[in-house]
């Protein structure tokens, strides 16, 4: 069987370490699929600005479809190279649909350089640059690539449901904490839809591609994939949506899978 002609694989809690580094078998494994001619891609909620310690640990190798297939980020040069962003009026529309059933809710924005929050936005602390404190009507004032809103107490996958049925024909959804924290792209746009755009860019069919995740916002990439992995601490629908199933994050399950596809 030959290997496949492209890799695509979540970071957080798929690729990463639980601390978020890359270990070394890891960036050996990636390393590995350039090497041997294939096309390296992680796919990933991160946006770009949290990109610069992983392009780092792999050399500068890959690319990247970052915020959910909304951005797309060369990880040789470290520059956004595609954009599909949410329009103003949409993220407008969308914050108050969200707020009248949920006024506990808080909003920040991803913008291709940066982002901003409402004052009792929940910043996550891990972030490298918090941000600046924005009011509502600036947040929306400007096209985003991801829209976030975050409920103080309740269950994520109930917030993910309601929100669907609240603006699921604005924007796309979707969530990857595992906090009550849901995260929107423009409609349509997932990491499947970013995914499935580059590889046709290059000429490679869906059947040439394995896919690794975790979460729920990996669910359309690995069902577009002709080949899919969940690691072993994924989410229950994760688990019982892939082909196959390989170690946790913190054990390599993804590199261990790499180095039997590509070695020789």
């Amino acid at each position: 069987m030959s290997s496949p002609r492209l890799v695509a694989t979540d970071l957080d809690g798929t690729a990463l370490r639980a601390d978020g580094t890359v270990s070394v078998r890891t960036a050996a494994a990636f390393a590995l699929v350039e090497d041997s001619g294939g096309t390296l891609v992680f796919v990933t909620g991160r946006p770009p600005r949290w990109m610069h310690s992983v392009a780092r640990a792999v050399r500068h190798r890959g690319l990247s479809i970052c915020a959910n297939g909304a951005l797309v980020y060369d990880l040789h040069t470290e520059r956004i190279v595609e954009a599909r962003m949410i329009h103003p009026d949409v993220i407008d529309e969308s914050v108050r649909r969200l707020r009248e059933h949920l006024p506990e809710l808080a909003f920040a924005v991803e913008y291709e350089g940066g982002y901003a929050h409402e004052s009792d936005f929940a910043v996550n602390g891990d972030d490298p640059a918090y941000g600046r404190r924005e009011a509502i009507h600036a947040l929306t004032a400007q096209p985003c690539a991801k829209l976030l809103a975050h409920h103080p107490t309740m269950d994520p996958d109930e917030l993910y449901q309601l929100s669907v049925s609240l603006v699921g024909d604005l924007v796309t959804p979707t969530h990857s904490s595992g906090r009550a924290l849901i995260e929107m792209s423009a409609h349509g746009v997932t990491k499947a839809s970013a995914l499935a755009a580059l590889a046709a860019e290059l000429g490679i069919a869906a059947g040439e591609v394995v896919a690794f995740g975790d979460m729920p916002n990996d669910l359309p990439m690995l069902a577009w994939a002709g080949t899919s992995y969940a690691v072993a601490n994924a989410h229950p629908e994760v688990l019982a949506a892939v082909d196959h199933v390989t170690a946790a994050n913190d054990d390599d399950g993804v590199a261990r899978i790499l180095e039997g596809l590509y070695r020789r």
